[in-house]
């Protein structure tokens, strides 16, 4: 067979959507299409036409830490060509672009380090944003809910005692996470971004993030068998029911009919003396009234302590034992 006969052999055994496709002898298996190349200044050599800027607002308590920090951040962006300014005045950063500046994304990068530096993120933290394969997601919680003791609550149930919960949460999806006011601000690979969103926001919509937590660590010991790696995970994976907890139920009174006469009045210790006529008797009489109301209480408790007492030697009643009777067995007799 010739070679033309042999590539018609070949054609005719691919499908419809591969007819055309040729063979790329420089395309090996070895080559890794997801690497994100470094951009360097020879990649583009040429300045911007337009000049890029963004600027942000910073609350006052971060003042002073800019104001000391500032030196730094003006010397890194300067490596990449792009300037900032802080106003003291106004509270707020800018970035923009200069002749110098060859990346085109790198003012991104500098809007999200501005963003972080506002956020209470460390300066050495911060900087790692201009690093490539590095992102960040400022993850807004104020308005997921309305309660504010309840927002305390869950948000410290997304620290956890000592930080604990946080540290588990960054060593498994590896990024760095800081929570700070009504924000909770991350740095790290698209993915960790996308699971650290996903447990904050459920934290903060009252499921708790030990079940995430516990997911985590189950796929990161299955990533390691090679045998699971092109397998559905979803049989080794907790499913957890959700329980409505029963909570007791609010008694409504009933309000009573509304009379515009008031109350009647309660009569008073004089008035029941009037009544009974104890008010008309003598100093001597009432002494001895009282005398005999006393006596009469004390026969009353005497009687009331002798039957308590009483009580300790009454036998209890036996319950009386039912005897089965024994079933009589009939034998037959054959005659």
């Amino acid at each position: 067979m010739t070679e033309a006969e042999e590539q018609n052999a070949v054609s005719t055994n691919k499908p419809k959507s591969k007819k055309y496709r040729k063979d790329k002898p420089w395309d090996t298996d070895d080559i890794n299409h997801w690497k994100i190349e470094p951009f360097s200044r020879e990649d583009n050599p040429y300045p911007f036409i337009e000049e890029s800027s963004f600027a942000t607002l910073f609350p006052k308590y971060r003042e002073n830490y800019l104001k000391e920090v500032w030196p730094h951040v003006t010397k890194a962006l300067e490596k990449v060509g792009v300037t900032c300014v802080l106003d003291l005045i106004e509270g707020s950063m800018t970035v923009k672009t200069t002749r110098k500046t060859y990346d085109p994304y790198i003012i991104m990068k500098a809007r999200d380090l501005i963003k972080l530096l506002a956020r209470s993120v460390p300066f050495p933290q911060a900087i790692k944003i201009l690093e490539d394969g590095v992102a960040c997601d400022i993850i807004k919680i104020g308005n997921l809910i309305r309660n504010k003791e309840r927002f305390v609550k869950r948000r410290q149930r997304l620290i956890g005692p000592n930080g604990s919960t946080l540290k588990a949460i960054e060593l498994l999806t590896q990024c760095y996470v800081m929570v700070q006011g009504n924000t909770v601000s991350t740095m790290g690979s698209y993915k960790g971004l996308k699971e650290v969103r996903r447990i904050v926001i459920d934290c903060i919509k009252n499921i708790h993030p030990i079940y995430h937590i516990k997911e985590l660590m189950i796929k990161r010991e299955l990533s390691k068998d090679p045998k699971l790696k092109d397998e559905s995970w979803d049989r080794f994976l907790p499913h957890f029911k959700k329980q409505n907890v029963k909570r007791p139920k609010k008694v409504i009174k009933k309000k009573s009919e509304y009379t515009p006469f008031p109350p009647a009045q309660t009569p008073s210790k004089v008035d029941l003396q009037l009544e009974s006529g104890e008010y008309f008797l003598k100093p001597q009489e009432k002494a001895i009234h009282e005398l005999e109301k006393k006596k009469e209480k004390q026969k009353e408790n005497t009687l009331k302590r002798k039957a308590e007492r009483e009580k300790a030697f009454v036998p209890p009643v036996e319950e009386k034992v039912k005897r089965k009777k024994k079933k009589q067995k009939t034998a037959e007799t054959e005659l």
